[in-house]
């Protein structure tokens, strides 16, 4: 209350000290001296009553705007210091997005190089009416003055600091006369509340966006494990099934084939939720399995493994090479009537290693196609594991058969996701 009242009397008292330094002037000017004052004095009595009306209705107007009086809010001229978490681009695109949606905004200059956005705006005639002219354009009766705003954006580390500032189109001299009935505070809060809005829908839009892409990967390799789990059982029961074949007419290779399954299964038991494998585990795992193959093919499967022992430690995702090796046997050694070879190769180059499963099977014809399932999972589980710096190619094999090759960097990305 006593802010306010002193707010009033600042006011008054600068436009009764500029009617009484008149009436001085006046008195000391030859030949008006003995001039009467009272018509002047009137005048400054009819202008001091204007100018505190005026100002009680900024300090009701401003009251009304940020709900408190003090000395921040009752002034002309405000500045706001706003700290955005984007990249200083984004935050001028915001600044100069927020600005532009000001009403009664005109005269923008938005300088993108610089990081500057400077323009004018209209203050409303808050208490009167618009009359319009023959033409049909409307003149403001406060239309002699606008406000101005000069926002800057300065560049942080991932970030951006926007320096704000809402004041008269006239000088700072002014403020001691006038009053803007709380149009610049609005103009700062309007500009504050618009950048604030874009930033909770920035940060809406990116929740969507990860829980829509958590929600996929968990579908994903909800999918893969379905896969996963598909294949195991059905050559589980066909090993089986051999092996009790075996146990009646063949002991000995029965118990190599039990053997081999044993290991099989011990290697493809998940150690814990989030390990990875790696390449010589695989390898481990698809020559139990090519051996439990063997037994069962006889001649027509041979095998050649060339893989440097440096490399049996990279990471690599579990069953990614059984999937291979499965798809060599399935669509091209067992429909070939004199069988074939299965090789597995490991070269590294630079930063990468290629991961090589070939046969000189069938090789691409309509009756093996098969329905790609497998190897659109290795894909899928790739684009988890790596992102797009893991590559799968399948091309034909030289003279027969297919290569299918798998080129991993030496290390994964830092938050894989592991199936």
């Amino acid at each position: 209350m006593i802010r306010s009242f002193f707010f009033i009397l600042r006011l008054a008292a600068a436009w009764f000290g500029v009617f009484l330094l008149l009436a001085m002037l006046s008195s000391a000017t030859p030949g008006l001296e003995h001039q009467d004052v009272a018509p002047l004095f009137i005048i400054g009595l009819l202008v001091v009553a204007y100018v505190v009306t005026n100002a009680f209705s900024h300090l009701r107007r401003v009251r009304l705007i940020a709900g408190h009086v003090d000395r921040d809010t009752l002034a002309n001229r405000h500045r706001r210091q706003i700290e955005v978490p984007f990249e200083a681009g984004e935050v001028f695109d915001l600044l100069d997005a927020a600005i532009r949606e000001l009403p009664r905004v005109e005269d923008i200059e938005s300088a993108r190089d610089s990081l500057q956005v400077s323009a004018k705006v209209q203050r409303p005639n808050l208490y009167g009416r618009s009359r319009t002219d023959r033409q049909g354009r409307v003149h403001n009766y406060s239309r002699w003055t606008r406000n101005q705003i000069l926002a800057t954006v300065t560049p942080g580390e991932d970030s951006g600091s926007i320096t704000l500032i809402c004041e008269p189109e006239t000088g700072a001299w002014s403020d001691w006369f006038r009053v803007d009935g709380g149009t610049n505070l609005e103009n700062a809060e309007a500009v504050v509340r618009a950048i604030s809005r874009r930033i909770a829908e920035r940060r809406r839009t990116e929740r969507v966006s990860t829980t829509r892409t958590v929600t996929e990967k968990e579908l994903a390799v909800a999918k893969l494990s379905l896969l996963h789990a598909q294949v195991e059982p059905h050559f589980l029961y066909n090993t089986l099934a051999s092996a009790q074949y075996l146990t009646r007419n063949d002991p000995p290779r029965a118990d190599i084939m039990l053997g081999h399954l044993i290991d099989f299964l011990r290697r493809s038991l998940p150690r814990t939720e989030d390990a990875q494998s790696t390449l010589g585990d695989e390898l481990d795992r698809s020559r139990a399995y090519l051996e439990i193959l063997k037994l069962r093919m006889g001649a027509r499967l041979a095998l050649q493994i060339d893989v440097p022992e440096e490399l049996r430690t990279i990471p690599l995702p579990p069953m990614m090479l059984q999937t291979l090796v499965e798809n060599a046997i399935k669509h091209g050694l067992e429909p070939k009537p004199g069988g074939g070879t299965v090789w597995i190769l490991a070269r590294r180059n630079d930063h990468r290693v290629a991961i090589t499963v070939a046969d000189d099977g069938e090789g691409f014809n309509s009756t093996n196609a098969g329905t790609g399932i497998g190897l659109r999972n290795v894909r899928e589980r790739l684009q988890l594991v790596y992102g797009g710096d893991a590559q799968l190619a399948v091309v034909a094999n030289f003279p027969n058969g297919v290569a299918a090759t798998i080129s991993v960097p030496l290390a994964a990305r830092e938050e894989p996701i592991h199936v």
